[in-house]
C-alpha cells in the first residue's frame, strides 16, 4: 500500500517538475528570442556620472522614449514581435571606462549600440563594436576621426567639428567682427578637434588668433590662462569643451575683467550653462552651436518631443536627446526593413536609410556621416538659449 501510494506520488511529482520545467522552458524561450517574441538588445553609452552626468541621463532618457515607444508599436521582426531591451552603460566621458563599457555590451552580445556621447569614448569604443560586427550610432560625437576609420557599421546623426568649428569660426569674425580671437581647449577629442576647426575658419576669414591656451575637462581654476589671454585683449574668447568647465570658465573671465564674446560648440550649448555661469552670463555675450537643427514645418516634431519629454521626465532637454532617440528610432526600422535584427544582416539597410526623424531627415553618405547635416546657431538672453539661424 505504502509503495503503491509512494509510486503515485512519484507520478504526481514528476508531472507538477514537468509542467513546472515546461514553464520554465516556454519563459526562457520567449526571453531569448522564441516563440512568438524576439529580443532586441539596444546597447546606450554615455556618462551618467561625472560633471556632465546631466547630458549623459538626458541622452539616456532620449533612448528610453524611443525604446518605449517601439515596444508600444508591437513591430514585427522575422515574423515575431520585437521586444526592444535597453541596455544602458555609464562611461563617465572617460576614455577606458568607456572601452570597458563597449566590451560589456559586445559580451551581451546587443543588436546594436547607441552612443557614445563624446567623440574621446566614442573613437576607441567604435575598435571594439567593428570587431564584433555591432553597428554603432552616435548622437553626438563630432570628430572628424569617428567616421573616418574605415569602419562599416559606424554612423552619425549631426555634423562633425569640420561643419561646426568652421561655422562658428566664419561667425566670429564676419558677424561679430572679432579682430583678436584668443582660443581654449580641453585637450579631448571633441575640444582639440572642434577648437583646430575653429582656428583654421578664423584665419581663412581674416581674423587674428592672439592665443591657444589649453586645459582639462576635469579643471576648475583657469586664472593662469585666462590672464595670459587677458593681455593680449581678445574680443572673443573661444572655448572647446563642456558646459561643466565653460560655466566656471566664464565666472572667472568676469572676476579678471575680461569682457570678450564667449564662444563654444555644442558641449556648452546647453540649457545647464546658464545655472553653472551664474551673474557671469550676460545676454548677447555667450554664442555656441548645436550640431544638428531644423525649422519651418520641421519644428513641430521638435516641439511635441519636447513636450513630451518634459511630461514623462520633468526635465528640459539639454542638447542631444531628440537625436538618441532618432538613432534608436533609426536602428529599428533598419531591422524591420530587412527583416532582421541580425546586425549582418540590418547593416545594409542602415545604410541606406532614408527616416524622417524629430530632428530632421536622416540619412547617411558612404562615410556614415548624416547628409546635409544642420547646425543651430543660438545665444543667451535672460538665462535662456535664444535660437539666431539655422545653418547647413
Amino acid at each position: 500500500m505504502i509503495n503503491k501510494f509512494s509510486g503515485k506520488l512519484s507520478l504526481v511529482a514528476v508531472a507538477v517538475v514537468a509542467v513546472a520545467l515546461s514553464a520554465c522552458g516556454k519563459k526562457e524561450q520567449a526571453a531569448g528570442g522564441g516563440g512568438d517574441v524576439q529580443v532586441v538588445k539596444i546597447g546606450h553609452v554615455g556618462p551618467v556620472s561625472g560633471p556632465i552626468a546631466h547630458l549623459g541621463k538626458d541622452n539616456e532618457n532620449g533612448a528610453r522614449m524611443a525604446i518605449e515607444e517601439l515596444n508600444a508599436a508591437g513591430l514585427k521582426i522575422g515574423g515575431k514581435t520585437a521586444k526592444f531591451e535597453l541596455l544602458p552603460e555609464d562611461d563617465a566621458a572617460d576614455p577606458k571606462q568607456g572601452t570597458a563599457a563597449a566590451q560589456k555590451l559586445v559580451d551581451a552580445k546587443v543588436n546594436g549600440v547607441i552612443g557614445h556621447l563624446n567623440s574621446g569614448t566614442s573613437i576607441p569604443a567604435s575598435q571594439l563594436y567593428n570587431t564584433a560586427g555591432i553597428p554603432q550610432i552616435s548622437p553626438s560625437a563630432t570628430n572628424p576621426k569617428f567616421t573616418r576609420q574605415g569602419y562599416a557599421g559606424v554612423f552619425r546623426v549631426v555634423a562633425d567639428d569640420v561643419h561646426l568649428g568652421g561655422t562658428l569660426g566664419r561667425y566670429a569674425v564676419e558677424t561679430l567682427k572679432g579682430k583678436n580671437i584668443g582660443v581654449i581647449d580641453d585637450r579631448t577629442a571633441y575640444g582639440q578637434g572642434v577648437a583646430e576647426e575653429f582656428k583654421k575658419a578664423v584665419q581663412a576669414a581674416g581674423g587674428n588668433i592672439v592665443g591657444h591656451e589649453f586645459t582639462t575637462d576635469k579643471a576648475s581654476d583657469f586664472n593662469a590662462i585666462l590672464t595670459t589671454l587677458k593681455a593680449k585683449k581678445p574680443d572673443v574668447v573661444f572655448f572647446g569643451g563642456m558646459d561643466a568647465v565653460a560655466g566656471p570658465m566664464l565666472r572667472q573671465m568676469k572676476s579678471l575683467g575680461i569682457n570678450a564674446k564667449f564662444m563654444g560648440g555644442d558641449g556648452i550649448c546647453t540649457a545647464e550653462l546658464a545655472k553653472l555661469a551664474g551673474d557671469a552670463m550676460k545676454d548677447d555675450a555667450v554664442f555656441c552651436a548645436e550640431a544638428g537643427g531644423v525649422e519651418g514645418e520641421q519644428k513641430v516634431g521638435m516641439d511635441k518631443f519636447r513636450a513630451d519629454f518634459k511630461a514623462k521626465f520633468n526635465a528640459d532637454v539639454q542638447v542631444y536627446a531628440p537625436y538618441v532617440y532618432d538613432a534608436v528610432k533609426v536602428m529599428a526600422t533598419a531591422m524591420v526593413n530587412a527583416n532582421s535584427a541580425d546586425p549582418a544582416k540590418y547593416l545594409p539597410a542602415l545604410k541606406s536609410i532614408n527616416y524622417k526623424g524629430v530632428t530632421g531627415n536622416i540619412a547617411f553618405d558612404e562615410k556614415g556621416d548624416i547628409k546635409n547635416g544642420a547646425l543651430t546657431l543660438y545665444t543667451y538672453k535672460g538665462g535662456q538659449r535664444s535660437q539666431l539661424a539655422v545653418i547647413r
